[in-house]
């Protein structure tokens, strides 16, 4: 099954009726569980608040482990063109009910407050369990509540971008800005960030344009040596355009123009087109997503001092190639990516990279995660000849010569007791002190 739910809370369907739900105590006991339906929750990305949920459906039992329960609820999202968020919310049978599946999405403006955002995924959320319910034999939980005249304006809806006349012409613009001031008696930083981003979003195109200016001053006193300051200021300009070419296919195209002092490149300007391919359509890629992503181009650079190979500035060309694999599904999560790159004029010159994460779901109450890069570096062609100081070095300031970088993260959980999670106390949170 599927349905889209908008703002306006299932306006069409719940002009009809409107679904309540019996409100037993929030803590269920072992006699009375078959009554009500136990539910596991993945949630991924903004608004992931269990505990907000957890007090709001109060008729349910939430529970900790996957086994134990008799549906499996997973909430991802991802940005629309208005820069709000649509979130897909599925759910899946356990045990018995495995042949059960529904998939319900919900969409915000971007001007919604996080309480909005918040009570309108509460509502798609009971909505689905209340169809869990009434199809897999839980009718105690669910009764249906006809609704009063003048409760609910049916014609409260979200409406497509063809059925307004909308002065922006679907453009949407964000400017940031920020500043940081910190220090002590022997050192003061100071840093200051802005942004300005265009962007539209439509079924064919996806334009992006964005511009920032970083400005950073470092002054540390040393004893035996004369004080150290550091300032700089990196800016840029990037855009991308994609077209959607076919259900699996997009073509784009990257250009930038920017200023990187820690990568010794006074400016740096390039054009790369770009091809991708999704294995899987695009409207699943917030569950699982399988995509090769080829880019080819020339990139500009002018130096701030001459680099290792004797070069002021230079042009050159520069093609990659990333295969990308992304799954969140009953048993956990995981990620990998591939990456190789190099220079046309040297193929001795090339990055080579991996990354991958995974957490899965060994059994009842244990999981293991782990995270981890490997990288080979052999494209570094914007070195400064002179090297970094010690001062730079200490502080990282400057990018320095390297083969490879790699990190590794290992880690389970286990957990035993109460299979129950219907209970929220949200005195003292330790994390604000800590």
């Amino acid at each position: 099954m599927h349905l889209s739910l908008r703002p306006a809370l299932l306006a069409a369907l719940v002009a009809l009726s409107s679904l309540t739900f019996a409100d037993p105590p929030v803590a269920a006991a072992q006699g009375d569980a078959g009554l009500r339906p136990k539910v596991f929750l993945d949630c991924e990305g903004p608004n992931c608040s269990q505990e907000y949920y957890r007090t709001q459906i109060l008729w349910v039992d939430w529970v900790r482990d996957r086994q134990d329960s008799d549906v499996h609820v997973i909430i991802t999202s991802q940005t629309t063109g208005a820069a709000g968020r649509e979130y897909l919310v599925d759910f899946t049978g356990v045990g018995v009910h495995g042949g059960y599946t529904d998939e319900l999405r919900y969409s915000t403006l971007p001007m919604a407050t996080e309480r909005e955002r918040l009570d309108g995924i509460t509502h798609v959320l009971g909505i689905g369990l209340a169809r869990f319910a009434i199809q897999s034999g839980f009718p105690e939980a669910v009764r249906i509540v006809p609704l009063t005249e003048g409760e609910l304006d049916p014609g409260e809806r979200v409406v497509s971008a063809a059925e307004v006349d909308d002065p922006w012409n679907l453009w949407v613009y964000r400017l940031n800005g920020n500043a940081n001031l910190s220090g002590e008696e022997t050192r003061k930083n100071q840093r200051f960030e802005g942004r300005l981003t265009a962007s539209r979003v439509s079924p064919t195109w996806k334009l992006t344009f964005s511009g920032n200016v970083n400005f950073n001053r470092r002054e540390i006193e040393l004893t035996d040596s004369p004080d150290f300051v550091d300032e700089r200021t990196d800016w840029g300009f990037t855009q991308l355009s994609i077209y959607s070419l076919a259900e699996h296919w997009s073509f784009g195209v990257w250009g930038e123009a920017r200023r990187i002092v820690s990568a010794n490149q006074d400016f740096r300007t390039e054009i790369t087109p770009a091809l991708e391919y999704s294995f899987f359509p695009y409207e699943e890629a917030t569950r699982r997503s399988l995509t090769a992503f080829y880019r080819i181009g020339p990139a500009y650079r002018n130096y701030i001092e001459p680099t290792v190979y004797g070069e002021t500035d230079e042009l050159r060309w520069e093609q990659s190639l990333s295969l990308s694999l992304s799954q969140l599904q009953t048993w956990g999560e995981a990620g990998i990516r591939l990456r190789g790159s190099h220079f046309l004029h040297d193929s001795g010159l090339y990055n080579v990279s991996l990354r991958g994460n995974i957490n899965f779901r060994i059994t009842r109450g244990l999981s293991l995660n782990a995270s981890g890069n490997l990288a080979w570096v052999n494209d570094q062609i914007y070195l400064a000849a002179e090297g970094a100081t010690t001062e730079e070095e200490l502080l990282d300031l400057v990018r320095r010569a390297q083969d490879f970088n790699y990190a590794l993260r290992v880690g389970f959980s286990f957990q035993f007791g109460s299979i129950y999670n219907n209970v929220v106390n949200n005195r003292i949170d330790w994390g604000q002190f800590f």
